[in-house]
This record gives structure tokens, sequence and C-alpha cells, in this order.
């Protein structure tokens, strides 16, 4: 290991990272980054690192970017912060009105949260506590897809499906219902993308037959199951989940923090279809990556089940401190300016086609890359031991490529053995032929 700067030291003796085995950072210690601009990042020696993974899928319009920057700045010096509960501000106003226009049908209250994870259990208790005000007490329960990532506080852990992060806590976590989710490259029913109708929701309409008039709610991931190694799933399963959901009256929650504001190629996954949910939550792009941020949607009809006199005792009483924060409105506003006025989504679908091509051209004859998927800009690599089985590799192979990566100048944190791209929406097709070329060098210096 080469020779550590001070400020890596100090890190090392204090802080505790994130999603981290510290003790990898004996032979990858952290980089210390000193700015960053565009898709570009730049650690104390000045080397640059293209973050091809937009710092953990949040930074939508590049890193400083000018139009945030001025937003941010210009709302510090009026507002930086004011109670929510009887106090309001038109940033919060503003930014509610704007979300309503762009949202699907329905969904027009906002409930305001600081992180994804906070917006997730605020869905959560919203669903539940709906359900018993709506003389439903019998639906306590909660759905959720294998795979599924929602957030790591216990709530969000409760929904989750992924024993990396959850198996530990069990104990401590709220049973749930598990439906196997849909598998597209693995499929159980050997469809193709194009001709799949989506066989595999059978599962689903299992649970629900079993456990459909005890749940009050389902929580997805539409179209894409990020942590699980960016799963994309067709858009058909959505619109039955929609459907089975109002058979049984089960409320449908759509976790969009990772798939909202374009990520996808649509302003929201739930845009690739004509159906809505009755609770999206919103955060990452939300403030283009700026601020700790969150909204939990929902819709008259749930809000109304809240509606009464405060002794009546249906009040939603959950809260955060920083609900509605100014500067983090000030940074969503500015990026649904962006949103009207710098053509972001047509630029990025063009992007998304360009990426695509190029990843597929460079990489879909390698013989350890079973599968090159995409939605939107966002792209997958699956990397396998033989593509005719599709083998899974052994061992941390996506974790050698991400370290070797690095050298090249390139962020390109894996999942797994899963490599991603998901890049802000304003990348170049330059910026997206290096990173290409880089990913391309690190993948064959690992596997041949």
């Amino acid at each position: 290991m080469e020779q550590i700067s001070d400020l890596v030291r100090r890190d090392l003796v204090h802080i505790w990272h994130p999603c981290s085995q510290m003790k990898d950072y004996e032979t990858l210690p952290p980089i210390v980054i000193k700015k960053a601009k565009g898709v570009w990042l730049y650690d104390e020696q000045d080397r640059a690192y293209i973050d091809i993974i937009s710092s953990w899928w949040c930074n939508l319009l590049g890193h400083a970017n000018e139009r945030i920057n001025r937003a941010i700045t210009a709302q510090l010096e009026n507002l930086e912060h004011v109670i929510f509960a009887n106090f309001t501000h038109e940033g919060a106003i503003r930014l509610a009105e704007r979300l309503r226009e762009i949202l699907p049908a329905k969904l027009n209250k906002f409930n305001f949260s600081d992180n994804g994870s906070s917006a997730v259990e605020s869905a959560l208790k919203m669903a539940f506590q709906f359900c018993y005000q709506s003389k439903k007490p019998e639906k306590t329960g909660f759905m959720c897809l294998d795979g599924g990532y929602h957030g790591e506080t216990i709530g969000a852990l409760s929904v989750g499906a992924m024993d990396l992060y959850a198996k530990i806590y069990k104990p401590m976590l709220m049973q749930t219902v598990r439906i196997k989710a849909p598998d597209c490259y693995r499929c159980a029913y050997n469809k193709s993308r194009d001709s799949c109708e989506c066989e595999c929701f059978e599962s689903a309409k299992e649970a629900f037959r079993k456990h459909g008039k005890n749940t009050a709610a389902i929580i997805i991931e539409p179209l894409i199951q990020g942590a699980a190694g960016m799963k994309i799933y067709p858009a058909l399963y959505l619109k039955k989940l929609r459907d089975i959901c109002d058979e049984y009256d089960v409320l449908l929650i759509a976790d969009e923090i990772a798939t909202g504001f374009g990520r996808t190629g649509e302003m929201f996954a739930f845009g690739h279809t004509d159906v809505s949910p009755d609770i999206m939550v919103l955060s990452k792009g939300l403030s283009g990556g700026y601020m700790p941020f969150s909204i939990t949607v929902t819709t008259q009809k749930i809000y109304d089940a809240f509606y009464d006199d405060y002794d009546k005792g249906k009040a939603f009483m959950h809260s955060h401190t920083y609900s509605g924060n100014p500067l983090g409105c000030a940074a969503a506003n500015a990026v649904l300016d962006a949103f009207e006025q710098e053509n972001v989504m047509q630029n990025a679908k063009k992007r998304a086609i360009f990426l695509n091509e190029i990843l597929l051209s460079a990489l879909s004859g390698h013989k350890n890359v079973g599968e090159v998927r995409s939605l939107g800009l966002i792209n997958a690599i699956e990397l396998v031991y033989d593509k005719s089985s599709k083998s899974e590799l052994k061992g941390r192979v996506g974790y050698e490529i991400y370290k070797i990566a690095l050298q090249n100048g390139l962020l390109l944190r894996p999942l797994g053995n899963v490599l991603y791209f998901n890049p802000p929406l304003n990348i170049t097709e330059h910026e997206c032929e290096l990173a290409v070329e880089r990913c391309v060098k690190s993948i064959r210096q690992i596997l041949g």
C-alpha cells in the first residue's frame, strides 16, 4: 500500500464508513476528494475519477452544478431552516405544486422527510394507520419482492428482502411476505424479454391469495431492483400488480428513490405505465444529490382518513427535525428548473441510446459478460463464469475490478459481481466513451 496522507490517517482513526468491512481499508484506504465538477471527482493528489455511479445514484445533474449552487446560495441568505409544524415557506409550497403537475395521477399530498429510509418509514406507517382508521384493522401486514431494497432503518429493512443487509437483524424486524421477484436474465419460464407476458407474476397471485386479506400494502422498486444487481423487469408487471392490489384492497407503495427524476428514461418509472401507485417515495435525485431530502407522496383518499378533530386521535404523528428544509427545497426546485429549461430528458434519452450501444459493442462478446441490460441511462453488466449456463462467478470479482477501475480513473462500485453505470443525466458522449474505455480496460485486467 502506498504511503497514506495525513487526512487518510486521521480518517481511519475515527471514521466508520457506511456499507463497508473496514478491514478492507487496510489495503484500499479511503480516497480524499477535495473538489468535483460535472461527472469528475478530484482527489488530494489531483487524480481525476469519472463518477459513473452518481455517488450512490443521487447526483442527478453533475457535481457543483451552477444552477443548483446559485439556488442554494440564494436561499441560504434568507432562511436556512424553520420548524415545519404549523410553519411553512414558499420553497416547499412551490415544490409541492410543481411535483403535483408531473407525478402520476391522484398523488397530491406531500409529507416531507430528510432521507430515503425515513420516507419509506413514513409510507409504511401511513399505510398501516390508514387501514386501521378505515375500519380494516385486520390489514396489518406488508408484502415485498425478493431482492427488494428500501433502506436500512428497521421498518425499511423489514420490507426489504436482501439478507446481506437484513439477516442479522431478523429478530428485530417485523414479519413480511416475500414474493418471488422477476428475474428476466435467468427467467424460470425460459422467456425472452420480447416474448415475456410476466408469467412469473403467478408468485404474486399466490401470495395475494394467501395473505391479501391481511395485507395493508406492498412496496416495490418499480422496473429496476437496484441493490439486487440492477435487475430490470417489464412495465407489464406493474400493471398486473396494480390490478391485483385493487382486487384485494391492498395499497401499492412505489419506492422511486432510485428510479425517479429521469433515471429510467421517463420522469418516474411509473411513467412507463398508465397506472399509478397509492403512495410514492422520492429522494436521491429529488435534490440533485445535494441535500438529505425526501418526500412521501400520497392521495386525497389516504390523507382524508387522517383528517378529523384532534381529540379523535387520527393525526399522523410522524415527524423529522429537518422536514421541509428550505435548502433542500431550493435544490429540488432548481432541479425542476433544469428539466424545464435545459432539455434534460431529451438529451438524456439520446445519451442513453449512445451509452448502451457502445457498452454492447465493447462487452457483449466478452466470455464473462452474460448480459448488458439497460433502462434509460442505467446499464448493468452481469459478470458470469459461463455464458451458456449463466453460472455465477465465485469470489469478489466485482470488487477486484472496482479496485483496478479506481487506478484507471473510474468510480465503478459493483453490486456483487454486477457492474453498473448510472451517470448524471447530463453526461457527455465523450465522457461516456471514456467511462466505457476505462471499464473495459479494468475488466480485462482482472478477467482477461
